[in-house]
């Protein structure tokens, strides 16, 4: 997004050296009319001075009124510094993305600061397992095609709910430090729920990672004979069956002579 005020102050500036310069040519054409026109009396070149010299007038005058309408508009108020930072971050990260390999960085930087974020939780070690069982499963993806789509659809909704969970999980923890004496047990129990359902959903993950992979491993492997591999040895069979009988056929047989 654009800064409005910084726009307002260029577009003023702009004006003000427009009005300037036309301002200089201005005088500096009429000086010339006022000289040149009764130094050598009215002619055409005296019209074409007086005709330049009044267009620079009329325009410097022009400017100098936008200028003026321009500077009674109030500024726009300025941003603030928060805002500044996630627009210059938002310009950062948009030219990252273009480059080949910016969305693959952005996405392993993202993942190291979540991970930084939840150091030292309960929730750490779940969200480092949920990462490389993700990683896998992002390896296989496109090979799981077909029936395997669902599941994959299933894994990505699970991904998410899992990693909104392991922020709960590292929430709950934080606050239960701080909390008083007299409310921490109702939050550690909540922090012992939440942290099961953590660990069982980080598991239920790491399953289906394998049961993809077994699912790539029997669809790379069939059951049955490649057909081209069943023509290749078919063919060899008969070459071996031709040569051999060209074998026999010249041991065997005696040439007619002629007479």
């Amino acid at each position: 997004m654009v800064d409005e005020r910084a726009r307002h102050f260029r577009r003023l500036r702009r004006l003000r050296r427009s009005a300037r310069h036309w301002s200089v040519l201005a005088g500096g054409l009429g000086g010339a009319a006022a000289v040149l026109t009764p130094y050598a009396g009215l002619g055409l070149p005296d019209a074409a001075w007086a005709g330049a010299a009044g267009s620079a007038i009329a325009v410097a005058a022009w400017r100098w009124v936008d200028l003026r309408a321009l500077a009674a508009v109030p500024a726009p108020p300025a941003l603030d510094p928060a805002e500044v930072a996630a627009r210059s971050r938002a310009r950062l990260v948009a030219a990252v993305e273009r480059l080949p390999v910016g969305p693959g960085v952005l996405a392993e930087v993202r993942r190291v600061r979540s991970r930084f974020a939840l150091r030292g939780t309960t929730a750490a070690d779940a969200w480092a397992r949920l990462d490389r069982a993700a990683l896998t499963l992002a390896g296989l993806a496109g090979r799981l095609t077909g029936l395997a789509e669902p599941a994959v659809r299933e894994a990505a909704e699970a991904d998410r709910s899992l990693r909104d969970l392991a922020n709960r999980v590292a929430g709950v923890e934080r606050a239960l430090k701080l909390a008083p004496a007299e409310a921490r047990g109702s939050l550690a129990e909540a922090h012992a729920t939440l942290v099961g359902q953590l660990e069982s959903g980080v598991a239920a993950y790491e399953r289906l990672v394998v049961a993809a992979a077994g699912y790539v491993a029997e669809d790379a492997h069939p059951s049955t004979q490649d057909p081209s591999a069943t023509r290749l040895t078919e063919a060899t069979d008969l070459l071996h069956g031709v040569a051999s009988a060209l074998a026999e056929l010249r041991t065997t047989h005696t040439p007619l002579r002629t007479p």
